[in-house]
């Protein structure tokens, strides 16, 4: 067996320096770059291309959730241990979610760290004993509670926990300060009846429906739809936050009982679709976690008779001609992407669905 290349990224230099000396002492690893924040470590990892990447996700100018993801997504072959203090266990299965293979508790000894890298690279995964017994003993608490309602605030803060966002996270998506988001999430735990964010996170995974929104809200006008519409489920698959909650207005006004998901990525679209049925998909060509037109095949793969529209601001022929030759229903250009053509595309839809029906 080969020597594994390692990349270490710590924004403090003592931390790399003990990570260095661990792996030192392991005669089939070596350590060949470091880093200190985001974009050092993106371009330490295009300067080597590692085997390994051990990295606290904590550093400066380093966005956790879409960073790996990013990450994964351009070295699929590279496998990440993430060494940290944060011990959050939603935090953690967020994480491992967007493609790290393990999660090594930095207060935790130095012999479990060479363990968890010598276990990641013979193909298994690695989660600190803590967390681990942490994990198992909040994953059974999770009941099923199917007359919960929730408001429009508490599905977005579900809707966050989900994609493994912490509270400071959130509170930059919501405009929000930190005290009012742990105030809202006491809240939001007594409405579902959970006692932890982890527990949070397994619900929202086990109940996507109640992170839908209506049309009605999405428009913010009850007014929008007429009487008799049959309900329609749309997914809107775009890593611009502004321009799903546009997109989802439109789609409202068009269908005020559609029932309305979003995802910012492929993954969390792909994760998605095993559990709902979407009668049509708006995919953003391009996407964080790469291209938009290999997540169409993926949906496609994962259901296809699904109907789905691709969308882009850059409306390149060769983005056009791979997208309807993978199945998409139209390639449409953001800026023609008005009131009245999402009127016609949901009108299509719902003719096509109450013909099924």
């Amino acid at each position: 067996m080969g020597t594994t290349r390692v990349v270490v990224a710590d924004d403090h230099a003592v931390v790399r320096a003990g990570l260095r000396s661990a792996l030192a002492s392991l005669p089939e690893f070596e350590v060949v770059g470091e880093a200190a924040d985001g974009p050092q470590l993106l371009a330490v990892l295009a300067q080597h291309q590692p085997d390994l990447l051990v990295v606290d996700v904590a550093m400066p100018d380093f966005e956790p959730i879409a960073t790996i993801r990013q990450i994964h997504a351009t070295y699929p072959a590279m496998k990440i241990l993430v060494v940290s203090a944060y011990d959050d266990q939603s935090y953690v299965v967020g994480l491992l979610a967007a493609g790290v293979n393990g999660y090594h508790l930095k207060d935790q000894p130095l012999s479990d760290l060479q363990l968890a890298v010598q276990r990641i690279m013979a193909g298994g995964n690695w989660i600190s004993s803590p967390l681990l017994s942490r994990i198992i003993q909040a994953a059974p608490q999770i009941t099923r509670s199917p007359h919960i309602t929730l408001t429009r605030r508490q599905r977005e803060l579900l809707r966050l926990i989900a994609q493994g966002y912490d509270n400071r996270r959130m509170a930059q998506e919501m405009d929000l300060s930190v005290k009012t988001i742990e105030n809202h999430l006491t809240a939001l735990y007594r409405a579902i009846h959970v006692s932890s964010r982890l527990e949070a996170y397994q619900f929202a995974i086990h109940h996507p429906e109640l992170l839908a929104e209506t049309g009605y809200e999405a428009a913010q006008n009850r007014e929008a739809a007429g009487s008799g519409a049959a309900p329609l489920t749309v997914l809107v698959v775009d890593d611009n936050e502004r321009y799903r909650a546009q997109l989802k207005r439109m789609i409202g006004k068009a269908c005020g009982e559609a029932q309305l998901y979003e995802a910012e990525d492929c993954h969390q679209a792909v994760r998605l679709l095993q559990q709902i049925t979407p009668d049509l998909v708006f995919v953003d060509v391009i996407l964080n976690d790469g291209d938009g037109i290999q997540c169409l095949r993926r949906i496609k793969t994962t259901q296809a008779d699904v109907r789905v529209i691709l969308i882009s601001a850059y409306p390149d022929r060769e983005f056009r001609r791979l997208g309807l030759e993978a199945g998409a229903l139209a390639f449409l250009d953001k800026k023609d992407l008005d009131a009245a053509t999402v009127r016609q595309v949901v009108e299509d839809a719902l003719r096509r669905k109450r013909k099924v029906l």
